[in-house]
């Protein structure tokens, strides 16, 4: 068992970001007494009743497995509640795990807790599988971890999921669900479980009096909040920041996330709470305030940033979401989807402008020439802009193509979240994939 409390403990207050914080070791490590987390692609906590375990999430369909053996390393127990913290098919696509594992013992099925909405999001992940198949492939893109892959190609899609399922078919549907707020007592241990929408519309995070402990979901994970999320559905960063400041006013000993490590010390988990919601809290308010001076998108995206204070913390680096994509969330939140540019309310096809400014460049290979030579001046955002509309312009030129995919493998290496390296990595292999026919 590791000492999570003191990993963590160690990095807050030195501010040092000295070990990464999001491991997935398939182990078990008790945290306090009765409670353990097994640290997984995302977390399964369990909660030792004294009548039955509450397990909070399954993990997912690749992890699920072995994230339950591992909890059963510590505790054989009936599982008597599964509560979804949300939706997200790597909190719930191990549940059939849970359900095999209470079939084998002889158990009863455990009751499956979660919010009203996670209903509608199971069955918007059946209506739309084929989408989200692919801009999951895109956003991790085969992530190797601690003995296992996450995405690639050997017989499965991204995150593992089996048989073109991006929702498996064993997840265990919600069997009691609440609307706003609710209260349940499990053996000795009280649960009073809250909404809030921030990364999901379903999100629950949980207050447990006993131990003064908040089980955050992926409401706090270490990284940057994922509030900008730009191939997913509209994230809610005003209503999460608030949802962390609820938690702040029970004043909790122990933040325990389902990403990344427990946290420990009343004054630190306020600290990383406060700063969190604060981060989340500037974006909205600065870019509300341009919006209603009348800016457009292009304009606030390259006007509002976090403040530097919060940006160095280490626990807010944008290693998976990052500032720029919250504030279009923001904009497309109060806003909606156009961006104050006339000319893209009804644009021409792609192809035809690029065609133009191929023309006025003297023709497409010379646009991508350009595009190269701009790259090595190091501003690779003009440089993707000029190579894009030369690729648009000229789709099957294979010259072309490979100033492409240099100008996006570069692009990619400085990038630092997970979501704009799954994107240059999917241009990039576009271009390979054309270099090649």
């Amino acid at each position: 068992m590791s000492d999570l409390l003191g990993i963590s403990e160690k990095i807050i207050d030195s501010g040092v970001l000295s070990e990464m914080p999001n491991r997935v070791t398939q182990e078990l490590s008790e945290v306090g007494e009765g409670l353990a987390v097994v640290e997984s692609f995302s977390h399964i906590w369990g909660v030792d009743t004294g009548d039955g375990l509450v397990l909070f999430d399954a993990s997912g369909v690749l992890t699920g497995v072995e994230a339950m053996e591992a909890m059963r390393s510590w505790r054989t127990d009936r599982v008597d509640t599964l509560v979804y913290t949300h939706g997200h098919v790597d909190h719930v696509g191990g549940s059939g795990a849970v359900l095999a594992d209470a079939d084998r013992r002889g158990y009863r099925r455990p009751t499956v807790v979660a919010h009203e909405a996670v209903h509608a999001r199971l069955d918007r992940y059946r209506r739309t599988n084929g989408w989200n198949l692919s801009i999951n492939a895109r956003q991790f893109g085969g992530i190797r971890t601690a003995g296992m892959s996450i995405g690639g190609n050997s017989g499965s899609n991204n995150l593992g999921m089996p048989n073109g399922r991006f929702l498996p078919e064993d997840v265990a549907t919600p069997d009691i669900t609440y609307s706003d707020a609710v209260s349940m007592r499990v053996g000795d241990v009280e649960m009073e479980l809250h909404h809030a929408r921030g990364e999901t519309d379903d999100h629950t995070w949980t207050w447990l009096p006993g131990r003064k402990a908040v089980l955050v979901g992926d409401l706090f994970m270490w990284n940057f909040p994922n509030a900008g999320n730009p191939q997913k559905v509209q994230r809610h960063p005003g209503e999460w920041a608030h949802a962390l400041r609820e938690m702040m006013a029970r004043r909790p000993e122990y933040l325990l996330p389902a990403h990344g490590l427990p946290i420990g010390g009343a004054d630190r988990v306020e600290t990383v709470l406060d700063n969190t919601a604060t981060a989340l809290e500037h974006l909205v308010e600065s870019t509300v305030a341009l919006m209603n001076q009348g800016a457009d998108l292009d304009t606030i995206i390259h006007t509002v940033s976090v403040p530097a204070h919060l940006a160095e913390l280490p626990y807010l680096q944008p290693f998976y979401d990052e500032p720029e994509f919250v504030v279009r969330n923001i904009w497309r939140l109060y806003g909606g989807w156009w961006d104050g540019d006339p000319s893209s309310l009804k644009p021409s096809p792609r192809a035809l402008v690029a065609g133009e400014i191929a023309d006025l460049a003297g023709g497409a290979r010379a646009l991508a020439q350009r595009a190269a030579e701009v790259a090595d001046t190091g501003d690779l955002s003009l440089a993707c802009h000029l190579v894009e509309m030369a690729a648009n312009a000229s789709p099957e030129d294979r010259g072309i193509h490979e100033i492409r995919a240099d100008v996006y493998t570069r692009r990619r290496k400085e990038a630092t979240s997970l979501m704009a390296r799954g994107v240059y990595r999917g241009a990039i292999r576009e271009s390979q994939a054309a270099i090649e026919e």
